[in-house]
């Protein structure tokens, strides 16, 4: 049962195959399961693949199933259209489009498994891609925000160098006004004169001022840092909203790009590995000798193109025998008085009704 399941696998024909010998009905099975095992790979490789796009179970076997299906197709025909000729050269330049066809079969079966091989060194190469994604994308969001928050700050060091400034202002009027009433500056005048009430006041009113001042600016700075502070949480949250992007960056063709930045010689050994497994059965078939299958195969083949060639040629025959009788009937009737007489009788007839038509029609019009 399963010997006849590789057989029906191998495209061969199986009433043909029936009358040959088990060791070639044993070459056959052995291709068709060559055929029906790489559509398997086939099926696992592009379930995987799938499932890197999906991210859904169910919906990456059935379209791996219909991958592995469409393989298995493709194999089963390129395995079964080539014919044994005996003519090596002949084979190979039959065989050579099937042979492109299946590098390009393995191309894609053996990508989605190096994939699933090298998974952890991709997921490694890809870690780092996102830390350095993460960090450029931090570094683009901060220059749309860092010019105002810089800006902000700025405003708020000169509130508070104006609050210094005034300050000092206001500590050097007091140390005037002391030295005044301690008689070591000013008039030189111990006790609190009229010149030290003029600067007493003056620094009242400039620590009035100073006070006046803090209130503002405190008020301001206040204000400023809440616009810092929103500054800093609309950033917080951009980057927030834009790392999910950067997380989810392990799509099918980012895992493609990261096989690549790993060593090639690993990948290029799996890809001779599905290369060999593909094309094994259509080199088996080249490198096998012209079999008993292939000579009976031929002869029914060749039946069947002598059959219709004879067919062909007894109906060309037929017509041109056909052509030739008529030529010659007619070319006899040429001569044949009665014939003419006949036909001489019909046509003066015929012209008469026709001017007697014209006639009635003519006189009607009148």
């Amino acid at each position: 049962m399963l010997k006849q399941f590789f057989i029906i696998c191998s495209g061969a024909d199986t009433d043909i195959l029936e009358q040959c010998s088990k060791g070639e009905q044993n070459k056959y099975a052995g291709i068709g399961a060559t055929v029906f095992f790489t559509a398997v790979m086939a099926f696992i490789a592009g379930s995987y693949a799938l499932y890197t796009v999906f991210d859904n179970l169910y919906t990456a076997i059935f379209f791996g199933l219909i991958w592995g299906l469409l393989i298995f197709n493709l194999d089963r025909y390129i395995v079964s259209t080539i014919k044994k000729t005996g003519n090596t050269l002949n084979e190979l330049i039959q065989a050579s489009p099937r042979i492109i066809l299946a590098i390009i079969i393995a191309i894609v079966i053996s990508k989605p498994l190096e994939l699933k091989i090298f998974e952890k060194e991709i997921n490694q190469v890809l870690l780092e891609e996102k830390n350095e994604m993460t960090l450029t994308n931090k570094n683009q969001i901060a220059q749309q925000f860092t010019p105002d928050i810089t800006t902000l700050e700025d405003q708020i060091k000169n509130l508070k160098l104006d609050i210094t400034n005034k300050e000092t202002q206001v500590n050097n009027l007091y140390d005037v006004y002391i030295a005044e009433a301690e008689g070591t500056a000013g008039t030189n005048k111990l006790g609190k004169g009229p010149v030290y009430k003029e600067k007493r006041e003056k620094h009242d009113t400039l620590l009035a001022d100073l006070k006046q001042l803090k209130i503002d600016n405190t008020a301001k700075i206040l204000a400023i840092e809440i616009q810092i502070n929103q500054l800093k949480d609309n950033y917080k949250n951009q980057v927030a909203n834009t790392q999910p992007i950067i997380n989810n960056f392990d799509g099918l063709m980012a895992r493609v790009n990261a096989l690549g930045k790993l060593p090639w010689l690993p990948s290029f050994f799996i890809f001779l590995l599905f290369l060999a497994i593909e094309t094994s059965p259509i080199l088996a078939k080249l490198l096998a000798p012209k079999g008993i299958y292939d000579y009976k195969l031929e002869d029914q083949e060749t039946a069947v193109k002598i059959n219709v060639l004879q067919n062909k040629n007894q109906r060309e025959a037929m017509l041109n025998a056909d052509h030739t009788i008529n030529d010659k009937i007619y070319h006899d009737l040429e001569n044949e008085d009665e014939l003419y007489t006949y036909k001489r009788t019909k046509a003066r007839e015929l012209m008469q009704l026709q001017a007697d038509a014209f006639y009635k029609h003519q006189k009607n019009i009148l």
